[in-house]
C-alpha cells in the first residue's frame, strides 16, 4: 500500500508542477479576445491526471535531464492533449457535456469559443518547444517540435480521431480499433517517453527500450479507459460513462468482453515492464506507472 501511496503522491506533484507551468504559459488577458484566454484556462487548468506529462517528466529524470526543458515540454505536450480533448468533446464529435469534473468549454462558453480555445492550445503548444528558454540548442528544440507535429498530425492523434469518426461507414474490428487507439491515444503518450530521450541524449538501445514500453503502455491505457468506461462510476471519473454503448460504437470491450480486455492489459503491462528491464531500479517510477494502470481496470 505504502508504494502506491507514494506512487499517488508522486503522481499528483508532477499534475500540480504542470498546472503551476499552464498557469504562466496561459495569463489572463483583458480585451476583446478576453473570453478566449478564459476559455483556455478553463479547458488546461482543471484537475486532470496529467499522465503525459507525468511520463514525460519521469523518464527524463532517468536520464538527469533538466528539469525546467521537460516541464515545458511537458506542459506544450498537455497543450496539446487539452485542445484534443475540447474538440473531442464538441457536438459535431463525441458531444460531452461534461470533462475533468467541469461543463466542457462549449457548455461554459459557446461552440465557436470552444474551436478558437483547442486552436490556441494547438499553437501555443509549438511556441513553448520553439523558445530558447526550453533549449539552448536549437537543433533539439526543432527535434522537439518536428516529433510533436507527427504525434498530434494527420498521422497520429488526429488520424486516430478521424477513423473514430468513420464507424457508422466501415465497422470496426479488432484491427481497426488497435490502430485508431495506438494513433489516437498512443502517440502522444509515445511522444511523452521519445521526447525525454530526446531532451535525455539517450541512446538508441534505449530510444528503441522506451518506444516499446509507451507502445505498449499507451494501449493497455486506452483498453482500462474503455474498461473503465463500461464499469466505473460517473462521479468518481469526472465525465459521462457509458459513451460508446450510447453512442453505439465498438470498442475493446465490446469485442472482448470485460474479462477479455482485462486480459489484454495484463498481456500488455507485462511486455511494457520487460522493455524496462535494461533500466533496472532507474524505471522504479515508470514500473510503478504500468500497475497504475492495471488498477484502473479493477
Amino acid at each position: 500500500m505504502g508504494d502506491e501511496a507514494d506512487f499517488e503522491l508522486r503522481l499528483k506533484e508532477v499534475a500540480d508542477k504542470v498546472t503551476v507551468a499552464l498557469d504562466q504559459l496561459i495569463p489572463p488577458a483583458s480585451g476583446p479576445e478576453a473570453d478566449l484566454m478564459r476559455a483556455m484556462r478553463h479547458a488546461a487548468l482543471a484537475n486532470g491526471k496529467r499522465m503525459r506529462p507525468f511520463f514525460l517528466l519521469e523518464t527524463g529524470a532517468m536520464f538527469d535531464a533538466p528539469e525546467k526543458t521537460l516541464l515545458r515540454t511537458a506542459a506544450a505536450l498537455e497543450c496539446i492533449h487539452t485542445y484534443s480533448l475540447v474538440h473531442d468533446d464538441l457536438p459535431c464529435m463525441d458531444n460531452d457535456d461534461f470533462r475533468r469534473g467541469q461543463p466542457t468549454v462549449h457548455k461554459a462558453f459557446n461552440e465557436a469559443t470552444a474551436v478558437l480555445a483547442g486552436d490556441g492550445l494547438l499553437t501555443l503548444a509549438f511556441k513553448i518547444l520553439a523558445s530558447a528558454e526550453t533549449h539552448d540548442d536549437a537543433s533539439v528544440r526543432v527535434m522537439l517540435i518536428e516529433r510533436l507535429a507527427d504525434a498530434a498530425g494527420a498521422r497520429g492523434m488526429v488520424g486516430g480521431q478521424m477513423i473514430d469518426m468513420l464507424e457508422e461507414d466501415s465497422p470496426r474490428d479488432l484491427n481497426t480499433i488497435t490502430r485508431m487507439q495506438r494513433l489516437k491515444t498512443g502517440a502522444l503518450i509515445s511522444y511523452a517517453t521519445e521526447a525525454a530521450g530526446i531532451i535525455g541524449r539517450a541512446r538508441e538501445l534505449e530510444r528503441n527500450a522506451l518506444a516499446g514500453f509507451s507502445n505498449d503502455l499507451g494501449l493497455a491505457y486506452q483498453i482500462a479507459d474503455d474498461l473503465l468506461d463500461a464499469t466505473g462510476d460517473e462521479t468518481a471519473v469526472g465525465k459521462p460513462l457509458r459513451t460508446d454503448e450510447i453512442a453505439g460504437k465498438a470498442n475493446f470491450v465490446t469485442l472482448l468482453g470485460v474479462d477479455g480486455a482485462r486480459q489484454r492489459v495484463r498481456l500488455l503491462a507485462a511486455q511494457a515492464k520487460e522493455h524496462l528491464a535494461i533500466f533496472r531500479n532507474k524505471a522504479d517510477i515508470l514500473l510503478q506507472s504500468v500497475d497504475f494502470v492495471l488498477d484502473r481496470t479493477r
